[in-house]
């Protein structure tokens, strides 16, 4: 995209540790997903009674189509698991839904970083789409003021991710409160549900990594050609 220069092997670095992290959380989960769980509870009944104790009745429990595609909708309070967590009795899908509904809980008590997340989420969703783009257009026309606007718009991507760090940590760590608590899985059951969780929390941090080595080789290009 750039002719070739040293900074290439920043994305080369990012895209490894990306790759590695999703081969990671993919081995993870299919292995535990074919140990079924000693109370033989799906992940939607676990999500419903961590939803129930929490006195979250309002929050919907619903499938949704693909591998992986769970998450919590704040705006219309809908839990939404994938295909792979639903009705599957394994640790691993009851581990994936306690992750979700301690979405639903920080919702709940309004978690700062939650709320924070939700706020820059356009502004994020705006940048991603127009960041390249505009550093692109600004290097062709010898603009560099829209290129710099571009390195912004790329700036406020790697902050909604890393926002969503703690966010993530902190489902997770919810998530494993409420499996012991209330014996969703037994003692014996709970590293490997842990290892479930962890190695879906490295996807974000994978994720982070590779934006953040992105945007210095945008700003180290930027500083270059000015």
């Amino acid at each position: 995209m750039f002719g070739y220069d040293a900074t290439i092997f920043l994305v080369l670095i990012g895209s490894a540790i990306v790759m590695y992290a999703q081969y990671k959380v993919q081995s993870t989960f299919n292995k535990y997903n074919e140990m079924e769980s000693q109370n033989r509870m799906s992940g939607r009944q676990a999500a419903s009674q961590i939803l129930q104790s929490a006195d979250l009745n309002q929050v919907a429990v619903e499938q949704v189509a693909g591998h992986l595609t769970d998450h919590y909708d704040p705006r219309s309070k809908v839990l939404r698991l994938s295909q792979s967590t639903y009705n599957e009795t394994s640790i691993a899908a009851i581990a994936v839904a306690a992750h979700e509904t301690g979405h639903a809980l920080q919702d709940k008590e309004g978690y700062a970083f939650l709320k924070f997340r939700s706020l820059i989420a356009p502004a994020a969703q705006i940048g991603s789409s127009l960041a390249v783009p505009m550093m692109l257009l600004g290097w062709v026309l010898n603009i560099f003021s829209l290129v710099n606007l571009g390195i912004i718009a790329f700036g406020l991507v790697l902050l909604f991710q890393v926002i969503t760090l703690p966010v993530e940590f902190n489902a997770s760590s919810r998530a494993l409160t409420m499996l012991e608590n209330q014996q969703l899985v037994t003692a014996e059951e709970l590293p490997a549900a842990k290892k479930v969780l962890n190695a879906a929390a490295f996807t974000y941090i994978a994720a982070t990594l590779n934006s953040a080595l992105t945007l210095l080789r945008f700003i180290l290009i930027s500083r270059r050609r000015n």
